[in-house]
């Protein structure tokens, strides 16, 4: 574990009583009950108020975003909603989307209902695509300014040099972990290099089953938190399992719906393996990075163990020969 001495757990003075006043700060009345929802990186609960249906209040992780950056994400998902497209975006009240009360910033949100997406069924999958379609295409309209972009220095190289300087890795593991990320990272530059120049736009960028939620009316996203620029194939790749011949299909039958809306660069293909290949290596950084919070070590007891980072060296040694085959194909 880490040689450096613990920081201040960013949320120990969020209590219930002041999340209550800081809902009650603008101008909606509580009646005392509140109830945890899933989320390690912020805090999230729904409120339940006197006079109105339950919200959904998200508060900030203490110095992980800029306040630019929190308002390219809300301005993002209203942009988004102003299109109708089914993302569910900050309430505006008294102007403003970004709240502060004390040393914690917030947003409040409509609770919406939901249940997961059946991704073995492909009218599911194609209205999916649709969806991600319709998200790349407002995207693409515009950059971020303040958020930043998904590339290989962010999301390989200074995760990696975050946890061998800070002394996460057991030593005995040191030396084989350090070759085999640089061996992997070496992989990612070679298929950036074959995909190209492609295109960067704003992408949801943490699309996996969990941040989506199912209604008659069909998808909605619940989560922009992780938005930033990056190519779009980031928006699909999470949604794939199983073997190569069952992603083709699944892949196959996202960008019918997708292409509907918007043109895939089959080029981006190259980085499907290059981007699973980043966001392990992020993963480990993540944890990292967030073990003064009392919530990881209770998640992530294993974390730190020699066997947590043999298996990590194992998943990047699988990683290595799947980078330099032919990218998945849609069938």
């Amino acid at each position: 574990m880490s040689k450096r001495p613990p920081d201040a757990a960013p949320y120990a003075d969020l209590t219930p009583d002041r999340m209550l006043d800081a809902i009650e700060s603008v101008g909606l009345r509580c009646d005392g009950r509140l109830l945890a929802l899933n989320s390690f990186e912020n805090r999230v609960f729904q409120i339940w108020l006197d006079d109105a249906p339950p919200v959904v209040a998200k508060f900030y992780r203490p110095h992980r975003w800029s306040d630019a950056a929190i308002q390219e994400e809300h301005d993002f998902t209203r942009e988004l909603a102003a299109r109708e497209v089914p993302a569910v975006p900050p309430l505006v009240i008294d102007g403003r989307t970004l709240h502060k009360h004390g040393a914690y910033r917030f947003a409040v949100f409509k609770k919406q209902g939901g249940r997961a997406p059946e991704f073995d069924r492909p009218d599911v999958l194609e209205w999916m695509g649709r969806f991600l379609g319709r998200i790349h295409a407002v995207g693409a309209t515009t950059p971020f300014r303040a958020r930043p972009a998904l590339d290989i220095a962010s999301f390989g190289e200074e995760p990696r040099d975050f946890l061998l300087d800070g002394g996460f890795v057991p030593e005995e593991l040191e030396i084989a972990w350090a070759s085999v990320v640089d061996q992997a990272l070496d992989g990612v530059y070679d298929c950036f290099e074959r995909a190209g120049d492609v295109a960067s736009l704003r992408l949801h960028g943490d699309c996996h089953q969990g941040n989506v939620l199912w209604t008659e009316q069909g998808p909605h996203f619940v989560d922009f938190d992780d938005a930033r620029s990056g190519p779009a194939i980031q928006d699909f790749w999470m949604l794939l399992s199983g073997d190569e011949a069952a992603m083709g299909v699944q892949l196959g039958q996202l960008l019918r719906g997708y292409e509907q809306f918007r043109a895939f660069d089959e080029r981006e293909l190259n980085l499907i393996e290059a981007l699973r290949t980043l966001r392990l290596i992020h993963y480990s950084a993540w944890i990292a990075r967030r073990w003064q919070d009392p919530a990881f070590p209770a998640a992530f007891p294993w974390f730190g163990t020699a066997r947590y980072w043999q298996d990590r060296i194992l998943e990047l040694r699988e990683q290595i020969p799947l980078m330099n085959e032919a990218p998945i194909r849609p069938v």
